[in-house]
């Protein structure tokens, strides 16, 4: 592993339904939900392996079989150990870590806690440097942000990144860098914590601040929260571009493909479609001929026919889309959703095993 610690552990706090990527989430556990062709928490899970974490602890609450399934399956490719902490009641952003202490602590080594809906470059050797280095309880990774009224965010010492307080939603501007989900804790924390509903941000953060034990590390790279469908495509357009500085020979080029594009090698793509930029396609997708999709995530095993026109949608597992229909918004298609021929949706949400027979003129879930 790294720089030369072992043992390291990571909880991930998987909890909540992923009521905000429905339709999608009511398939399939949100983490389980691919990404750019790769299961949400396989991102995090690789790139915590990368940075020598050999157990990592997955905080769930429910639809947790499924879950459990796949890790079995991760666990032997990845060579580590993965756990499952199933909370009865909802426990907010600090009680799983309670619950999950013994998981936690079996040594002295400081562990990462990440939520799950973060995709970004993640900085996971950084911020162990980082944190051995300044030697408190406590770090937080911060990144930037546009509109700093919208969020909670975290006034620190630039000098040295501890951290002075948090301020919600601020009207003034005191800083423009939010908590970015991400963190490294020594495991004297834990006795911060009860095994009660406790939100970490609101009640554990402030005090450790106060008293001098949490500082913050700088994100460099793009940050997205991609728990629901606008920002999941948002999220998507800055994995490619990032995907394109890094392993440029993973996207797909050539006529027809424009930008950032990446298709599984088992899809079909028919003649005369203009795909991209920012297109992600699944595994088994069937795109026929004369297709135009932009900014668009198609999963698996869908098929789009011909002739038809996908700009800012999500395409769920084994739909299909007929000929000549126009789709865009940030429409999303559930599981096995049918859409029928030379149909418009605007913003259509569509749960699973739907048929659609009509036009979707203004955004609603169809149910």
């Amino acid at each position: 592993s790294c720089i030369g610690y072992n043992d390291m552990r990571a909880l991930i706090l998987v909890g909540g339904y992923g009521t905000r990527l429905r339709p999608l989430t009511l398939s399939v556990p949100k983490p389980l939900v691919e990404f750019c062709n790769k299961p949400i928490l396989l991102h995090q899970v690789e790139a915590l392996v990368k940075a020598g974490v050999d157990h990592v602890v997955l905080a769930v609450s429910y639809m947790s079989e499924l879950l459990e399934r796949e890790m079995r399956v991760q666990e032997q490719r990845l060579g580590i150990r993965i756990s499952l902490s199933h909370e009865e009641e909802p426990l907010g952003t600090a009680g799983p870590l309670a619950l999950a202490r013994e998981l936690l602590t079996a040594d002295e080594e400081p562990f990462f806690v990440l939520n799950s809906d973060v995709i970004c470059d993640f900085p996971f050797r950084d911020m162990l440097q980082f944190h051995r280095d300044h030697g408190r309880e406590g770090t937080i990774v911060v990144t930037r942000v546009e509109e700093p009224s919208k969020y909670g965010v975290v006034v620190f010492n630039p000098g040295d990144g501890k951290i002075e307080r948090f301020v919600e939603k601020p009207q003034v501007f005191v800083s423009n860098k939010i908590n970015a989900g991400m963190y490294i804790f020594n495991p004297s924390m834990l006795r911060r914590i009860q095994l009660k509903p406790t939100s970490i941000e609101k009640e554990i953060f402030p005090v450790m601040a106060e008293e001098g034990h949490l500082y913050s590390m700088e994100l460099k790279g793009f940050w997205m929260d991609i728990g629901q469908p606008k920002d999941f495509l948002k999220g998507m357009c800055m994995y490619l571009q990032s995907l394109r500085q890094q392993a440029p020979e993973k996207l797909r080029t050539g006529p027809g493909f424009l930008g950032n594009v990446l298709v599984d090698p088992t899809a079909k793509i028919g003649v005369n479609c203009t795909i991209g930029p920012n297109v992600t396609i699944g595994a088994g997708v069937v795109v026929e001929d004369g297709v135009r999709i932009k900014r668009c995530t198609v999963l698996k095993a869908s098929r789009v026919r011909s002739h038809s026109w996908l700009e800012s949608c999500i395409v769920g597992w084994s739909s299909s889309v007929g000929q000549w229909v126009r789709m865009e918004n940030v429409s999303v298609l559930g599981e096995d959703v049918i859409v029928n021929d030379e149909l418009y949706l605007n913003g259509a949400s569509v749960l699973p095993h739907k048929s659609i027979n009509e036009s979707v003129p203004e955004p609603r879930i169809i149910m």
